[in-house]
């Protein structure tokens, strides 16, 4: 089929090359009108005895002067002038010049024109309209192209080549084997070993059939996007060596009714041939969302679809050697029948990966990548809770991306901190334009949020404050948990709420107004309270019983939403929620008046860095005043950029060397095929040791100023402990 349709597209390439070469034959053919001009113009010119000849035909009338004109033999191929005519009467002034002339100009006697009218005399000729090259030609385009239409319609119609019966072909790619293996996954060892079974029996289908044991006929992979189900479902494929057929829920679905249906069959069809097999259906709840559920016939292709799937997993027919694999974050809107035993016994729970997952899934993406000896994997997979292994491959990337914009060598600690910022809040914005005013006030509102993060236990720790606009923030606060802790204390719960409202508490404190810049932590703030009140029974008045609703709204399962409790109750919980907000506003309003001048030093530390880390945030809780540690700050930059500034000099002697040898080889290599001569190879060779020897010199200098460096500080150090001596004995 693929060679059939291989050769149809080249002699259909050949019919268009045919068409363009005889378009560009017949444009190269047409020679040269010449100037165009006005047909007052050719009106002068005519009268004025100027032309010689004139040709007309198909609207266009070209002209050849008298002298210095174009050859005769050329025309009218090429002519001297040419312009443009609608009706043949507006050339009925050439015939009157021209009768006009042999009128004047004709011997009485003889009646036979004067050598005065050879001279004057216009020679001209009008063609009747006739059809053009391209007008020619287009019939038999025409034909051409209806005959290409017939042949494709003809192979679309036909049972041979699929035609309108692909259309109940399933989209399925089949790989026959997959480079992906259960080494390529980290932070799923749970996972891992339950589909490893799965593994097994594919490898040793008879161990399991001699215990009486049945493989499960199909396995559900649920888990939040980006955990990695389908990249479990590759490695399965991988590990057992056998075809693997993959196809998404929502290429089932097609615009002609009984198509997904069809699709379906076809699927298991190609998956029986190939048994023992893997057949995997991504995002299954397109085609798999419960039945009845429509409000019109539009949805129920999708029920027909959704009961061929039932049927082909457990019906009459055995699938001996077909395993479904399917993958979604939707479960629960998933019809009850495809979750019964017998279609997909097992659902693994893909969850988002712990600490040690984050590590080991950070350790596989950054292969290859240059990574810097001093960042610290285990503490980056601290900060990032929550993130999902396609959360951790796209921070790398964007580290290594600025990595790379901004030309070091290596992935540093801070691209890769900035790489979580960028997937977590976007990038920076320090292009706009902020006044001073409102700088102070970003900064006393980050600040607020910061201490009262350090002096109540809200389960998380702040990573980084700045007042540098991020995303839709004018400065943010980041705090990340402490642990995977999944649990959260009604103690700190409330001390979070009081964390979210140090912002606005820190305006007030300060300036004695307040800013609509808090309009999210409002909102957060008060969503937990709400849910602490209804969800969670941590609410004095109201206790163990739950009021919340679910937040997923099903088309079919709920057309509108009803409360289930009263109107009083009603008031109740918003009595309690408002009663939780209050006392921790004013909590949080005695912590941030008590530690008034921490709040103005990191103000003022912020206004003058824009953005602090852990480490400052700490020292200013510990009572250090801002002048010193703006003073640290500037010398570890300083001592950073230097550091930087060596390993691009060492970078760039370790390119030079390498480019040298590289000409000294095929210096070798010329010489030996006889293209340069002994002489300039050992021009070349000298060269490279000249090299070496400078770059030799130069490492050697950047080691003694090192040296000379530590010296220094060796020699201080008793000078100074000698001091302290003497102190200590005054």
């Amino acid at each position: 089929m693929e060679k059939k349709s291989g050769r149809w597209s080249k002699i259909i390439a050949f019919v268009a090359v045919l068409v363009v070469l005889a378009i560009i034959f017949y444009i190269a053919s047409a020679g040269n009108a010449g100037k165009k001009i006005s047909f007052r113009q050719a009106y002068d010119f005519i009268q004025s005895g100027e032309i010689a000849e004139v040709y007309a035909e198909n609207g266009i009338v070209k002209m050849r002067k008298r002298t210095d004109g174009v050859d005769a033999k050329t025309f009218p191929r090429n002519a001297d002038y040419h312009f443009e005519f609608t009706t043949w009467s507006q050339l009925d002034f050439i015939r009157e010049y021209d009768d006009k002339l042999k009128e004047e100009y004709t011997d009485p006697e003889t009646h036979e024109p004067t050598a005065e009218y050879g001279q004057k005399y216009v020679d001209y000729t009008f063609v009747n309209p006739k059809a053009s090259f391209i007008e020619t030609i287009t019939p038999y385009l025409y034909l051409i192209i209806m005959i290409v239409i017939g042949v494709m319609l003809f192979k679309l119609f036909s049972n041979k080549g699929g035609g309108v019966n692909s259309f109940g072909k399933s989209h399925a790619r089949m790989v026959e084997k997959s480079n992906i293996k259960f080494d390529n996954i980290a932070g799923a060892e749970e996972e891992k070993e339950e589909t490893a079974e799965i593994v097994e029996f594919l490898k040793n289908p008879e161990k399991f059939r001699a215990l009486g044991a049945r493989i499960p006929k199909g396995i559900l992979l649920v888990g939040n996007p980006g955990t990695g189900k389908t990249l479990l479902a590759k490695a399965v494929a991988g590990e057992s060596n056998v075809p693997f057929l993959s196809i998404s829920g929502s290429d089932f679905v097609e615009l002609y009714v009984g198509v997904g249906a069809s699709r379906v069959r076809d699927l298991f069809a190609t998956a029986k041939r190939n048994a023992p097999c893997i057949v995997f259906i991504d995002e299954i709840d397109a085609v798999g969302r419960q039945r009845g559920a429509g409000l019109g016939g539009g949805n129920d292709e999708r029920e027909q679809t959704l009961n061929q799937l039932l049927v082909e997993m457990d019906g009459f027919e055995a699938n001996e050697g077909v395993i479904v694999l399917a993958a979604t974050n939707r479960a629960d809107v998933l019809d009850p029948a495809l979750l019964r035993p017998g279609r997909f016994d097992r659902q693994i729970y893909v969850n988002v990966p712990d600490v040690r997952g984050r590590e080991g899934i950070m350790k596989i993406h950054a292969k290859g990548k240059p990574i810097a000896q001093d960042v610290d994997f285990t503490a980056i997979a601290r900060l990032t809770s929550g993130f999902t292994g396609a959360d951790i491959e796209n921070f790398l990337n964007e580290a290594a991306i600025m990595a790379a914009r901004k030309g070091s060598p290596v992935i540093t600690m801070e691209d890769i901190t900035e790489g979580i910022n960028k997937v977590i809040m976007g990038p920076q914005k320090k292009s706009r334009l902020v006044t001073e005013k409102e700088k102070e006030l970003t900064a006393y509102h980050e600040s607020g949020h910061t201490i009262l993060a350090k002096l109540l236990d809200s389960g998380d720790t702040v990573h980084e404050v700045s007042i540098i606009p991020r995303g839709m923030a004018g400065g943010y606060t980041s705090t990340r948990p402490a642990d995977d802790e999944n649990l959260y204390t009604f103690n700190k719960l409330n001390n979070r709420i009081a964390m979210m409202m140090g912002g606005r508490i820190a305006e007030a404190i300060q300036f004695g107004d307040i800013t609509a810049g808090a309009s999210n932590d409002i909102q957060r703030a008060t969503e937990l309270a709400r849910r602490m009140v209804t969800e969670w029974g941590m609410s004095d008045k109201l206790g163990f019983a739950n009021y919340g609703k679910g937040t997923e709204v099903f088309l079919g399962r709920d057309y509108q939403t009803q409360v289930t409790y009263s109107e009083q109750t009603a008031g109740i919980i918003d009595d309690e929620i408002k009663k939780i907000l209050d006392s921790n506003y004013k909590r949080a309003y005695k912590i941030l008046e008590d530690n008034k001048d921490k709040l103005d030093q990191m103000a003022k530390l912020l206004l003058e860095k824009e953005t602090i880390y852990t480490r400052e945030v700490d020292e200013i809780m510990a009572g250090k005043s801002t002048e010193e540690i703006i003073k640290r700050i500037d010398k570890e930059e300083k001592a950073r950029k230097h550091k930087a500034e060596k390993m691009r000099k060492e970078e760039e002697l370790l390119h030079a060397e390498q480019m040298q040898e590289l000409k000294e080889k095929a210096a070798i290599e010329l010489n030996a095929a006889g293209v340069i001569s002994n002489k300039e190879l050992e021009n070349i060779k000298e060269e490279t040791r000249k090299l070496k020897e400078e770059l030799a010199l130069k490492k050697a200098g950047m080691g003694k100023k090192t040296a000379k460096k530590v010296q220094k500080k060796d020699e201080t150090k008793p000078e100074t402990n000698d001091k302290q001596d003497e102190n200590k004995e005054n």
